[in-house]
């Protein structure tokens, strides 16, 4: 009598041990029943009736899966190796059991000829621009594929581009050539301007004599700031200091009678068109 209660306790047991299946969160349990399929179990404890049911337990996560690198001849036939990332997650637990074998490898295989077939129909400074539309192309075309098996793909990047060595030499002597373009036209907006500021000056100075003799002492100044130095006028030049030197004996002359009468001041002479003035620092 014993033996049989031990032998009941102990099939109990078994059986209890075989029909209980804890689904987590993140799962969803497929179950088949004589090879038929019954549903989805949601997360939780789940009864299972022994040796007839079955459960596959299939994770609703986020998936991350690399694309290898794809030896790709672009539409303006330059040959570059593109690798890439992808992201998808089981929408119908049942679907990516049912109509699929292996989801992740169906996924990596079409994503890797999806890679090729959309690369290929951009040129190569397409690819290098605008991949967040190549990116976007890429997925639609996944996603159509993959909703039939209860999967989604969420997101696809582009990775890594590699280019051969002489695309690489020719596209530095290219971005060389475009800054030298843009500092020549840079220096050339900066002499226009320039030249537009000194048209502006020499209308000035034209129009005030005074201003044009005062820049002449100027750069008389700084054309002696060398010791020894010699600089020999041109007798206009000469003339015009004469002119400046009896100007400003005049203004002298008005400004002392103003504060305190009495002689004028005697006014400069002329320097002697032609001489040779000694200046020296």
């Amino acid at each position: 009598m014993n033996t049989v209660l031990i032998v009941t306790a102990a099939v109990i047991v078994l059986a209890a041990v075989l029909s209980i299946r804890v689904v987590k969160q993140y799962e969803r349990g497929v179950v088949f029943r004589l090879g038929r399929i019954v549903g989805a179990r949601p997360p939780g404890l789940r009864l299972l009736i022994p040796i007839i049911d079955q459960m596959h337990r299939v994770s609703l996560r986020i998936v991350t899966m690399p694309i290898q690198s794809q030896g790709i001849i672009t539409r303006d036939n330059v040959s570059v190796d593109v690798s890439a990332v992808a992201y998808f997650r089981v929408t119908d637990a049942v679907k990516s059991v049912v109509a699929i074998e292996n989801v992740r490898a169906a996924i990596n295989q079409i994503a890797q000829t999806t890679l090729r077939k959309v690369v290929g129909q951009h040129s190569l400074d397409e690819t290098l621009a605008e991949t967040d539309r190549i990116n976007v192309d890429i997925r639609e075309i996944l996603d159509v594929t993959t909703t039939e098996w209860g999967v989604e793909v969420t997101l696809v990047e582009l990775k890594d581009i590699q280019l051969p060595d002489s695309m690489k030499r020719a596209m530095a002597r290219q971005a060389e050539a475009e800054r030298e373009k843009r500092a020549k036209i840079i220096n050339a907006e900066g002499e226009s301007l320039a030249a537009a500021a000194l048209g502006d000056a020499s209308d000035t100075m034209m129009a005030h004599p005074l201003a044009l003799q005062l820049r002449n002492l100027q750069s008389m100044v700084e054309i002696g700031v060398d010791k020894n130095t010699t600089v020999v006028f041109p007798a206009p030049l000469m003339s015009t200091i004469g002119e400046l030197g009896s100007f400003l004996a005049r203004e002298a002359a008005a400004a002392a009678q103003v504060t305190a009468p009495g002689p004028l001041a005697t006014t400069l002479p002329a320097p002697r068109a032609g001489n040779a003035v000694p200046v020296k620092g």
